[in-house]
């Protein structure tokens, strides 16, 4: 009987070290939030465009055709352009100045 106890002492006593030794890690994360605005763009004609927005487009693409073209209420503008057998859209503001998006 003696041996019975001193076995489930022994063991008792290995489960609570065990349950002792075991650490807890506490980690923290860091979520990034991406906010996506959509913006509002107004689809206008081709010659509603700036004159300077014009000239800078034939300078950077000599030979590309404007498809469509958009505004938003910054007075940045959307141009959907074809240049041979390649489509873009480009991002200007109203001084002729591209805007990467």
């Amino acid at each position: 009987m003696k041996k019975l106890i001193l076995s489930a002492a022994i063991v008792l006593g290995s489960l609570s070290t065990f349950a002792q030794s075991s650490t807890v890690k506490k980690t923290e994360k860091i979520e990034t939030i991406t906010k996506v605005v959509e913006e509002k763009y107004t689809e206008i004609t081709a010659e509603e465009v700036p004159e300077v927005l014009q000239i800078a487009l034939k300078t950077a693409y000599p030979e590309a055709v404007i498809e469509k073209t958009f505004v938003n209420e910054k007075k940045e503008f959307k141009l959907e352009i074809k240049n041979g057998d390649q489509k873009a859209t480009v991002y200007a503001d109203a001084n002729g100045n591209w805007i990467k998006k």
